[in-house]
């Protein structure tokens, strides 16, 4: 046998519990889940982010698979538009690993709650967050490949 190999079956527990818990007891103890956003203004269509994902859950599709827009301007219409991201959020773990594929770094990830918008409701902002934020990259964001500033 080589070495280094163990020929044991490690001890299976037989101690748990199954018991009934309350819904707050989970209020705590789990985070909101988040949101993948592109920014596709930036991004470079490398398609690194859909190479990388081990879930396969971001795809690039072509402006065909949209047949009609309800209440938006059709894509297609912009002559600067070749295609555009589907992110599946159900297969979706949050791994980030697409976030540090982006040599642009144009991936981000939001919250659906505790935003910052909802922060600034809660504090009686009159101003929303995004007026001072854009989200759009500027000389204080990384332009290096690889680099997260």
């Amino acid at each position: 046998m080589p070495r280094g190999v163990i020929d044991e079956i490690p001890p299976i527990r037989d101690d748990y519990q199954l018991a009934l818990v309350e819904g707050d007891y989970f209020k705590d103890k789990l985070r909101p889940k988040q949101f993948l956003h592109i920014d596709q203004v930036e991004c470079i269509l490398c398609e690194g982010c859909v190479d990388i994902c081990p879930w396969k859950c971001i795809h690039y599709l072509s402006l065909d698979a949209i047949t009609e827009g309800v209440n938006v301007d059709h894509p297609a219409e912009d002559d600067q538009n070749f295609g555009f991201f589907i992110v599946d959020e159900d297969e979706c773990t949050r791994c980030a690993l697409c976030i540090d594929r982006c040599p642009t770094n144009v991936i981000s990830l939001g919250k659906f709650e505790g935003s910052l918008a909802d922060q600034a409701a809660e504090l009686g902002l009159d101003r929303r967050p995004w007026d001072f934020d854009t989200g759009q990259r500027d000389f204080k964001n990384g332009y290096s490949y690889g680099m997260r500033w």
